[in-house]
């Protein structure tokens, strides 16, 4: 009874090795067949992928037969008919690239009305928008388009005012768009901005006699400024001084008028306090001035000379 069980075991134990090593034999199998069962459809033209921003031209015994610009999975044969069997023996793929692009030109010469030499860098954007025109149309599509750009740039800014290329970039880019858009429609391009993005001189010399002439400008507006400043605060000033010196003479000339109407309503009140006031203004008058004061008695009846020549002299 143990032998027959020890043989069951063992036969089982074969059997699922055996399993196990086809489903390894098959899923390798599989790995290998599925790449070379779709490189064959791919081959024959079952089925194609198209990527985003790409288009697909086929071409068979020279002749175009179909584009397809949609992304995804395409199958040549319902886009194409059946005429995509003989594409893989007679016929041509071409794949265009139809994403945005964005080129940039520099130091493109130009003369301005002054005879003044500068240069110029240009920069556009460009995508493909009709693939069979780019593919036979033009031999060279981009480097036609960047000569048509050159070209009409340089015919536009030629001899035209020094002021008139460095303020007006604007409107002379797109000048130079409208002129090359319809060439470019024609060689399969959809051309997007244009944009003149530096206008500069390429004679040093030049650029230093401008550079001088600008900061003697600069020099002369800022004296001038300063100048026109100080002009001003000192007009404020003498204003502000004949405004105070009116003020004040206003009021010296007001001072009497107040002091004497005072003094007549004393007078009017009480004539005594009056003379009171009075002679004692007359004594501030004359501590203030200085004099020298020599005092006599009243019962002296004999003139006396007093003080010295040069200083005045008062006699009580």
């Amino acid at each position: 009874m143990d032998n027959e069980l020890e043989e069951l075991i063992q036969t089982f134990d074969q059997l699922n090795g055996g399993v196990f090593g086809m489903i390894i034999l098959s899923f390798l199998f599989g790995l290998l067949l599925i790449p070379i069962g779709l490189g064959i459809a791919r081959f024959f033209g079952l089925y194609t992928c198209v990527r985003e921003c790409e288009a697909q031209v086929y071409t068979l015994f020279g002749k175009v037969v179909g584009t397809m610009d949609k992304p995804g999975l395409r199958f040549p044969l319902v886009d194409l008919g059946p005429g995509a069997f003989l594409l893989p023996f007679f016929g041509k793929k071409y794949t265009v690239n139809t994403s945005l692009r964005q080129h940039y030109m520099r130091n493109q010469m130009v003369n301005s009305e002054e005879g003044t030499p500068m240069g110029v860098g240009i920069w556009y954007e460009m995508r493909v928008s009709d693939p069979i025109a780019y593919l036979f149309t033009n031999a060279n599509p981009e480097g036609s388009l960047q000569a048509n750009v050159t070209s009409s740039t340089i015919s536009t800014l030629s001899n035209l005012e020094m002021e008139t290329m460095l303020e007006n970039r604007h409107s002379l880019s797109r000048t130079v768009r409208q002129t090359v858009s319809p060439l470019s429609e024609k060689w399969g391009y959809q051309l997007g901005s244009v944009y003149i993005r530096k206008v500069a001189f390429t004679d040093r010399a030049m650029v230093e006699n401008i550079t001088e002439k600008v900061v003697k400008r600069l020099v002369q507006v800022t004296s001038a400024m300063k100048q026109d400043g100080e002009n001003r605060v000192g007009l404020i000033k003498s204003e502000t001084a004949f405004k105070v010196s009116q003020k004040m003479a206003e009021a010296s000339a007001s001072r009497p008028q107040i002091v004497g109407q005072a003094l007549n309503d004393i007078a009017s009140d009480d004539p005594e306090v009056l003379s009171a006031v009075l002679e004692v203004m007359e004594v501030d008058q004359l501590l203030e001035s200085g004099a020298r004061l020599d005092i006599l008695p009243k019962s002296s009846n004999v003139l006396v000379q007093l003080g010295g020549e040069s200083k005045p002299e008062i006699l009580l």
